[in-house]
């Protein structure tokens, strides 16, 4: 069900804070008691519109800032609309950071004649599914629980010391819901990686049947396709827990891509 549209009050409230008085996204969302990511589209529309603040006097009207911030949809014909370069799309998401929605909101940019988001990743969606065919995992409830570190790392700051210190992002995701958890550890250690594991167990109140882990030295002594060596103290963990561990066939992250898509989503 979409969402219902902010009135042209709270539009112009939203462009006044972030404009004329400067107050970040976050800051103008706790301001008006909205969320951060409909700030970020109300003042990304604006953008692409061409408005800032303070607005032109002829816009005064609300019906006349309405039409300019939801022009009616394009007359052309789709096959006479400028489309996509879905190769780029493709390869600009491979970046990190980079998102759909960024992507559409450049391709608006670039055209008058755009289509809407729901439109560009479904077509995106068709084009990157024509590339190379896969075949679908089917999780079973309870079964398989998926963990890795993000390839990112955060930044905390030490209340006592005032000292910035980089963090590791612990990520673990059930394979039927891909209910997550995460948290923040110094290292990738084994007791980091192994207190993890505890805590995410705790959080879900059990265990899976099997744990399918990355090839983190801290966990795998040996990644091998056929005969995998798990570390002692890691099947120990496992044992205690009722779980399985099984490691992820090296260089086939499509084993876990649960997890590497919560990962890159929970970064983003």
């Amino acid at each position: 069900m979409p969402t219902e549209r902010l009135s042209m009050r709270h539009i112009r409230e939203v462009l006044r804070l972030h404009h004329a008085v400067g107050l970040s996204q976050r800051a103008t969302a706790a301001s008006l008691g909205l969320a951060q990511g409909t700030i970020s589209k109300y003042i990304n529309r604006a953008r692409r519109a061409g408005l800032t603040w303070p607005l032109p006097p002829e816009l005064d009207d609300d019906g006349l800032l309405e039409n300019r911030l939801y022009p009616p949809p394009s007359d052309l014909p789709a096959e006479q609309r400028s489309q996509p370069d879905w190769a780029l799309v493709h390869r600009e998401l491979r970046r990190p950071g980079v998102t759909l929605m960024l992507l559409w909101e450049e391709y608006c940019d670039s055209t008058p004649e755009a289509f809407s988001y729901s439109w560009f990743c479904e077509h995106y969606k068709d084009w990157a599914g024509r590339l190379k065919p896969t075949l679908r995992q089917v999780h079973v409830a309870g079964e398989r629980l998926f963990v890795d570190y993000s390839g990112h790392t955060m930044e905390v700051i030490d209340g006592p010391t005032g000292e910035v210190r980089p963090v590791q992002i612990f990520v673990a995701v059930l394979g039927a819901s891909n209910y997550t958890y995460a948290e923040a550890s110094f290292t990738q250690s084994l007791p980091d990686w192994i207190g993890s594991h505890g805590r995410t167990f705790a959080f879900l109140g059990g265990a899976t049947r099997q744990t399918v882990s990355d090839n983190l030295k801290a966990g795998i002594t040996k990644a091998c396709f056929h005969e995998p060596m798990v570390n002692r103290t890691y099947a120990d963990a496992a044992r205690h827990y009722g779980t399985a561990i099984v490691p992820a066939r090296p260089y086939k992250p499509r084993d876990k891509a649960v997890v590497s898509y919560c990962t890159l989503f929970g970064f983003r």
